[in-house]
């Protein structure tokens, strides 16, 4: 059963997006695959939206040594080729500028200090300036430090300036609260904008709106009538090139302390005071300290990890990860992570949260399932009824965005006999199809300034500290059957066995 598409919105409800104010994006690893294939792109959509102001430039710095001819051409092949030569392209490609430099060199901020006084007078961008670090890890400190030593990250007379961070936030607690001190020895936790780009995610921040803005489910958002949430991250790809960063972060690092997290605090924070960055983020963080680490023990009962080997996927055989290059042949770094969570507070109490996250399973597919509690049963006790299915909510992330809501009906037809049947909404199919990277959204709230999507340094902080535990038993104890999933599949059995051993299961994913 599908919901009726709306032919119109609600004009009391429907405000249109003003361009951002006027600024210059510096994007630190222009030449680099994030910025090629997201960042550009996303950028693009932005001024096709008419969202980028009139006074607007992007400053590409790289060690690469090209011309502004050259980078430009580059930039060029990751947009869709219909829009090459559009009035709309020639303005964006004259907004781009390039820098060739050392990330560590002082040097390199002197020049960028001139350029960006440069483009202030030829763009009008009034110095407003917002620094992209789309770097390795390993840069973020330092750049940072450059940007205070040259003084290009103060603010003043009104002009801002933004560091956006991409992930991941350190490796453990003790780094991220060592990157943490360092980056905001220099910039206020204001200026700092660690980003994750499923927030991006139209689903995402509707999850939000769907709670919130709807009177029919926040009084059952809770441990009274929910069982157990369900949240499954699933990839079909491998680790690509990224082998040798992979193999020294693992699964765990790369996704649960960031994706998963951020998922599981907008499912179960409290309502906030408003839509403010702050006041939303306090709740976020909130869960956060409310979800209890796993002692020793319960890591061997409620920690899961996989590692694929070779398999097919969407009728291709593919490698193992042993065998994937920058990998090492006897690699015991997890492809794959299930976890269960409890959240110690008055909402969630005795209401599991299961996780899982990996790469070379079946599908690509991002969902947050909560399932409710069964009805009582004794009703239906002298009919033809043999068991009830519990309601459950899909809230659908990708590659299909929408919600999806399971309930009982009646089969039509002489005896009582009950079926499932599902009420259903897809984004593209109610509001129209946008070749959106997930990226839009929070660039755009960079430039104007609103942080809610993004994570603070407490949030950072509290993840980590979740996920310390299991780091550190994972550590004494390297797993021994690796590989042990084929790809192509969900994962190890004991992902499986992590729910039913309390009587649960995996939503079963078509």
């Amino acid at each position: 059963m599908s919901l009726s598409p709306v032919t119109e919105v609600d004009d009391e409800f429907e405000q249109a997006g003003k361009p951002a104010g006027p600024c210059v994006m510096v994007v630190f690893g222009a030449t680099g695959d994030l910025t090629m294939r997201k960042l550009v792109p996303a950028l693009y959509n932005l001024e096709k939206a008419q969202l980028l102001p009139q006074e607007f430039a992007v400053l590409g710095v790289a060690i690469d040594d090209l011309s502004l001819e050259d980078f430009r051409k580059k930039v060029t092949r990751f947009l869709q080729a219909e829009d090459h030569g559009t009035e709309v392209w020639d303005l964006f490609q004259q907004s781009l500028q390039y820098l060739r430099g050392d990330f560590g060199d002082p040097a390199t901020y002197t020049k960028l200090a001139e350029a960006l006084a440069a483009i202030d007078q030829q763009h009008g961008t009034t110095q407003n300036y917002l620094f992209y670090l789309a770097t390795a890890p390993k840069f973020f400190c330092e750049i940072v430090q450059q940007l205070g030593q040259s003084g290009l990250s103060n603010q003043d007379n009104g002009r801002w300036r933004r560091v956006v961070i991409e992930k991941p936030f350190g490796q453990d607690l003790d780094s991220a609260l060592t990157l943490n001190q360092n980056i905001k020895a220099v910039l206020s936790e204001k200026q700092i904008y660690r980003i994750d780009h499923y927030l991006g995610k139209e689903t995402v921040q509707n999850i939000m709106v769907f709670r919130f803005g709807n009177g029919i489910f926040e009084p059952i958002w809770n441990r009274r009538y929910i069982d157990h949430v369900a949240i499954t991250n699933a990839e079909t790809v491998g680790v690509e090139m990224r082998g040798g960063y992979f193999d020294n972060a693992g699964t765990l690092r790369d996704m649960v302390p960031n994706h998963m997290m951020q998922l599981i605090s907008l499912t179960a924070m409290e309502p906030p005071a408003s839509f403010s960055a702050d006041a939303v983020r306090d709740e976020q963080a909130k869960v956060l300290n409310a979800i209890q680490p796993l002692s020793s023990e319960d890591v061997l009962h409620q920690a899961v990890r996989g590692q694929y080997g070779e398999g097919v996927v969407l009728k291709e055989k593919v490698q193992a990860y042993r065998i994937e290059p920058g990998v090492s042949p006897e690699s015991k770094t997890e492809t794959f992570v299930a976890m269960k969570l409890n959240i110690d507070n008055w909402r969630w109490a005795g209401v599991p949260f299961y996780l899982r996250t990996g790469k070379r399973l079946a599908k690509r597919h991002t969902e947050i399932t909560i399932q409710f509690k069964r009805a009582p049963f004794q009703l239906f006790r002298q009919t033809a009824v043999h068991k009830l299915q519990a309601n459950r909510l899909v809230i659908q992330i990708q590659p299909d965005e929408g919600m999806a809501l399971g309930f009982g009906a009646k089969i039509p037809g002489p005896q009582l006999r009950l079926g499932s049947v599902e009420m259903s909404f897809e984004y593209s199919k109610y509001f129209g199809a946008e070749p959106y990277t997930g990226y839009e959204v929070l660039l755009y709230d960079c430039m104007i300034g609103d942080a809610t999507l993004f994570q603070r340094a407490d949030m950072v902080e509290a993840g980590w500290r979740i996920l310390d535990p299991v780091l550190d038993v994972w550590k004494a104890l390297p797993a021994r059957n690796f590989p042990n999933y084929l790809s192509g599949t969900w994962g190890p059995k004991e992902s499986d066995d992590l729910m039913e051993r309390d009587g649960r299961n995996w939503r079963k994913i078509e």
